[in-house]
């Protein structure tokens, strides 16, 4: 079952590269344009659906939950071999992207928390899931 979770993962990865590959080639860049946060968006999208159907198991959860663990490290290292200082050096739009998302994340904020409305609190962990964590 572990592998069912790490099988949805590489899924919504390779689907989400293509969509990144589509749309850099739709805005005429020869790059993958977002690629891991689609791949990202389809995994929590896809895990949310079915988890609220009843469809995603425990031990399948545990195969997503082993490689959300490792997914920080891995978007450093991918981070890291884009060269910065050319995207830069060749013209504010980087710079202007870059800040356009960074406002509307930040705009977005207050949109999102009020989505949804107050939850009740998860119950205190037992004895057996502390010794497991």
């Amino acid at each position: 079952m572990v592998l069912y979770g790490v099988a949805a993962l590489a899924l919504c990865m390779l689907v989400g590269m293509l969509i990144g590959d589509v749309l850099g080639v739709a805005v005429g860049v020869d790059a993958n344009v977002g690629g891991v946060g689609f791949a990202m968006i389809l995994l929590v999208v896809a895990t949310d659906r079915l988890r609220k159907r009843g469809l995603f198991p425990k031990p399948t959860e545990q195969g997503v939950l082993f490689w959300s663990a490792l997914y920080i490290p891995i978007v450093i290292a991918m981070a890291s071999t884009q060269n910065v200082a050319e995207a830069i050096g060749g013209g504010p739009m980087a710079a202007i992207a870059g800040l356009g998302a960074l406002a509307a994340g930040a705009a977005l904020v207050p949109v999102i928390a009020r989505i949804g409305g107050q939850s009740e609190p998860l119950p205190a962990m037992t004895e057996e899931e502390k010794q497991e964590a």
